[in-house]
């Protein structure tokens, strides 16, 4: 299990970024008004829950990113990947069980010019909801074990990626030579490769 957990860490945080950002333009609620309206107005996941795209993009930039990072910047990664999940998973719950007015309210006001939370909650008859944001959750709690098993298991993760670009360690007070090096020493009258 630790030999992948790389690949565990990286593929279910990008998993759950990537459901938050379809679910951004999906529809997460539906709201039929008092004015005797025949059609219910839908309310995407983007308006309903407005930092849901840009902490989900966040969310798949961590995910990116987790693969290729040291071992302190993984630990760091994963408590932003938990901080992440916390304030998502918080609201999309509370909008999945108790869908409030405020989350309604932009799709209303642009439907129906009246502004303010307690003129549009005159205005709304009932609020339906669809399975997104139930679903937004569960992507919330996968990278929420995610990001905990990043930050548990960061230390035993195969340094690949990283290893492979970094100088060998000469003798003691030297430092790596380079092309410019070998030329100077050809200038010289001395043979580089010794």
């Amino acid at each position: 299990m630790i030999r992948r957990a790389r690949l565990i860490a990286v593929v279910a945080t990008l998993a759950a970024g990537a459901t938050g950002v379809i679910s951004a333009t999906q529809t997460w609620l539906t709201v039929v008004l008092a004015d005797g309206s025949a059609e219910p107005l839908l309310v995407p996941g983007a308006a309903a829950l407005p930092v849901l795209t840009p902490l989900s993009l966040a969310a798949l930039a961590l995910g990116a990113a987790l693969s290729i990072v040291g071992t302190v910047v993984r630990v760091m990664f994963g408590a932003i990947g938990l901080a992440i999940a916390a304030v998502l998973g918080w609201l999309s719950a509370v909008i999945a069980f108790a869908p409030p007015v405020t989350a309604v309210a932009a799709t209303v006001s642009a439907a129906t010019g009246i502004s303010g939370v307690e003129g549009v909650g005159r205005l709304v008859e009932s609020i339906g909801t669809t399975p997104w944001p139930a679903l937004t959750l569960a992507a919330q709690i996968v990278l929420a074990a995610a990001s905990l098993f990043t930050i548990v298991t960061a230390r035993r993760w195969r340094s690949g990626a990283d290893r492979r670009y970094r100088t060998a360690p000469g003798p003691a007070g030297s430092r790596p030579s380079d092309a410019i090096d070998s030329w100077d020493d050809l200038s010289r009258g001395e043979d580089p490769t010794r």
